[in-house]
């Protein structure tokens, strides 16, 4: 007689292996959480993420117009974007739900399965917002006047201003686009894009562990620039304190943001040494000429510097002790008219007035780099602090 298997063995022996593929795909699932997790910045705290984090290496800048003239109308937007940004900051969908068919659905699904990728996401306020449509004239603070014409600029209007800005940051192209196109859908009728910008790689680093990156010239850039970590000098030049004339921008920052463009095809048949003059740093190492490594503190008495240097321009000795936190990245749009490509520099700095961009600009009127670059879009805005439970973007404005 053959051998059987009874029922109860044999659902036994199934279940067992039910139960076993259970485990497997739970601690599966667990790893996947905990690995999603390590790439979430936290959306809520005293000062807006996006500033002092360690920068990521892709960016999507949006700065928008307001359209309405419903001042209601705004801050009910302005309470969507939050709830969107942070749900997006934790690589959920924009709630809503997918239940109605005849909809269309809560989330444009692009970033659906996609990690997190440590995005942030930071709004700021524009001079123009504070005209008389909204009855913001009284809490304009008075550093967020327009930017004087700065040497060497030839802005386009198309990339210049806005009412409101949105900067999109994380480790994915994706996941930052997704997070504008979706505060721009839920905007309709209410906000319009103005213009927008693409950054994919980023030109600076703002946390010690950090390398420092090369821009789209081939040098290591932002090697001096402020890190997180240096919090005294975070404070003196970043956060808006009690010296600012509007209590609800305190623990905010002023965004400073210059489309740059850079001349590729003259800079690259420049030749080696007079390229590494122009910026005072050795190409290959980054180091400070006359140094040794690329964190050698400049030797600016030194004749190894030139006069018209960018490193020495720029410097905090030669600006007051004036630093900017700097948060730029590499861009491309193709080619101009004539065949050359059309790149540069997305320029971004945080700052805690924009009289420490301004000064800075004005002192680099004489750098040798501006026979190779030129400014062709400029934006400035007043970032508010962060937001605590219960609180949304521009709560302190608004009320």
């Amino acid at each position: 007689m053959t051998a059987g298997v009874s029922r109860r063995a044999l659902f036994s022996g199934l279940g067992a292996l039910g139960i076993g593929g259970l485990v497997a795909a739970d601690a599966s699932a667990s790893a996947l959480d905990a690995e999603n997790t390590t790439q979430i910045v936290p959306f809520r705290a005293d000062h807006q993420a996006g500033i002092i984090t360690p920068q990521q290496d892709r960016l999507t800048f949006a700065a928008f117009d307001v359209v309405t003239k419903d001042r209601n109308e705004l801050v009910a937007l302005l309470k969507t974007w939050t709830t969107a940004a942070e749900s997006m900051t934790r690589g959920d969908l924009v709630p809503g739900g997918e239940t109605d068919l005849q909809a269309p659905p809560a989330d444009t699904g692009e970033a659906d399965g996609l990690k997190p990728g440590n995005l942030t996401v930071t709004i700021g306020f524009g001079p123009s917002l504070f005209d008389d449509r909204f009855g913001l004239a009284a809490k304009k603070p008075a550093a967020l006047a327009p930017l004087p014409k700065l040497v060497p600029e030839q802005l386009d209007p198309a990339y210049t201003g806005g009412d409101l800005c949105v900067q999109a940051c994380a480790d994915d192209p994706q996941v930052t686009f997704h997070a504008v196109r979706n505060l721009a859908r839920l905007g309709a009728g209410i906000v319009v894009l103005r213009w927008m910008q693409l950054g994919f790689g980023r030109t600076a680093s703002t946390s010690s562990a950090q390398a420092t990156p090369r821009n789209l010239m081939g040098f290591k850039d932002g090697t001096r620039n402020l890190r997180a970590e240096q919090t005294d000098l975070i404070d003196q030049n970043v956060w808006v304190g009690a010296e600012t004339d509007q209590p609800w921008l305190r623990g905010g920052s002023y965004l400073v943001a210059r489309r740059i463009r850079m001349f590729i095809e003259n800079w690259d048949r420049d030749y080696l040494a007079d390229q590494q003059n122009v910026f005072g740093r050795y190409k290959a190492s980054g180091a400070p000429l006359g140094g040794a490594g690329e964190f050698d503190t400049p030797n600016l008495g030194s004749s190894d510097i030139p006069d018209d240097a960018h490193i020495r321009l720029a410097s905090p000795e030669h600006n007051g002790g004036i630093h900017l936190l700097r948060r730029g990245y590499s861009f491309t749009d193709g080619i101009d008219s004539t065949g050359n490509l059309l790149g540069g520099l997305f320029f971004i700095a945080f700052m805690k007035d924009p009289h420490q961009f301004v000064t800075v600009q004005k002192a680099l009127s004489g750098d040798a780099l501006n026979e190779y670059i030129q400014h062709i879009g400029s934006g400035l805005f007043a970032c508010p602090p962060g937001v605590t439970d219960g609180q949304h973007w521009g709560q302190g404005l608004f009320t």
